[in-house]
């Protein structure tokens, strides 16, 4: 990604059996200044994100990786991936250390009436390690620290809302994630396989509980994406995520359904469990091209199913969401990304708030000014 052109030229040498390579080579731009607008954060702490994004790609010339984003709500405000890279080894192994932070609270009526307030941090370390990689097909393995901090108060008095938190409404979350990458692509199709064991330890003053969830867990989630060129134009995208865990979770480790990037048709997280599996069908076919201006306008029907259960007895209202609906994606060049999602549910849900989420419309935008 550093490089955007390279070029070769063999010439004869001076003498006789000697030859000269020459290499020519630019550089690509290291920087990107992006802002988004979308509607994809929960509507309790205001459903539409206004966010700015930073990255510099060769911090310090090593090839080291800076990303910082914020992010804003009516009821939140994030500090988004503070994250550094940096490579390590010849063989593309990488250390990258990140940090995110939020603070929210919750605006939806009628609960925002019990001044609920939340704060959340994460910090993690990571080190990934390319295996085997060739210009179709990569395998990568590695293992990350995480730690996860969260406090609740109601009227600014500490209050346990969420499961597995203690009397002072805090829950502290230590584990360590084991996970492997593969790839493989070609001109017609690319497959994109994602594994992780998740280990929740007893370090750092976790959270530990004599019951109920709590910082000792074990899950692991499997995720795949396949993506396939039908014809010259028309694309079709296959996704689906799997979370399987061993006891009861705190809310930082269950599966969620229901969003743009889930099923759509629902709010943001409109389910939460212990176990989940997600799976869609999208078809982008292009229906207009401006070739001068490198615009092109997609429609993208889909389909969309999801299903979550507990390990113990705490019911749900309901367990399964599917979906059917059209979108349009705007594609202007590499500047500007917008989507428009219409989602229609299938399987009612009593949903209290009045968003364009409880319409089922998503939208998206996102403009890269450098």
């Amino acid at each position: 990604p550093l490089i955007a052109n390279i070029s070769a030229e063999l010439a004869a040498g001076s003498r006789p059996g000697i030859s000269l390579l020459e290499v020519q080579l630019q550089e690509a731009d290291t920087f990107s200044l992006e802002l988004s607008l979308d509607n994809q954060r929960s509507p309790s702490v205001g459903s539409v994100r206004r966010q700015v994004q930073l990255t510099q790609s060769n911090l310090f010339g090593l090839g080291d990786r800076f990303n910082v984003s914020y992010i804003n709500t009516d009821g939140s405000n994030s500090l988004s991936d503070l994250s550094y890279t940096i490579p390590i080894n010849p063989y593309n192994g990488t250390i990258r250390l990140s940090h995110s932070r939020t603070e929210s609270e919750i605006i939806e009526e009628p609960f925002d009436r019990f001044d609920i307030d939340s704060e959340s941090r994460q910090y993690e370390l990571t080190y990934k390690q390319p295996l085997y990689q060739t210009p179709n097909k990569d395998f990568s393995i590695g293992i990350t620290f995480s730690r996860d901090e969260a406090e609740t108060t109601v009227f600014e008095q500490p209050e346990p809302l969420s499961r597995g938190a203690n009397d002072q409404g805090e829950t502290k979350i230590s584990a360590l994630r084991f996970f492997q990458e593969y790839t493989n692509r070609n001109q017609r199709e690319v497959l994109a396989l994602r594994s992780q064991f998740s280990l929740g330890i007893d370090a750092l003053d976790a959270t530990i509980n004599n019951s109920g969830p709590d910082s000792e867990f074990f899950v692991w989630r499997g995720q795949a994406q396949y993506l396939r060129l039908l014809s010259s134009d028309t694309i079709l995208l296959l996704r689906s995520d799997l979370q399987l865990a061993d006891q009861a979770l705190v809310p930082f480790e269950q599966f969620s359904l229901g969003g743009q990037l889930s099923v759509r048709g629902y709010r943001q997280d409109a389910l939460l469990a212990d176990h989940g599996l997600f799976a869609s069908a999208e078809v982008r076919t292009p229906i207009l091209r401006i070739r001068e201006w490198e615009t092109t306008l997609q429609l993208t029907p889909f389909i969309d199913f999801g299903t979550v259960w507990n390990s113990d007895d705490l019911e749900l209202e309901e367990s399964t969401l599917v979906s059917v609906g059209l979108g349009l994606r705007l594609l202007l060049g590499n500047k500007l990304r917008a989507r428009l999602d219409w989602g229609i549910p299938l399987v009612d849900l009593d949903d209290i708030g009045d968003s364009l989420q409880e319409d089922g419309i998503y939208f998206s935008v996102n403009y890269r000014l450098f």
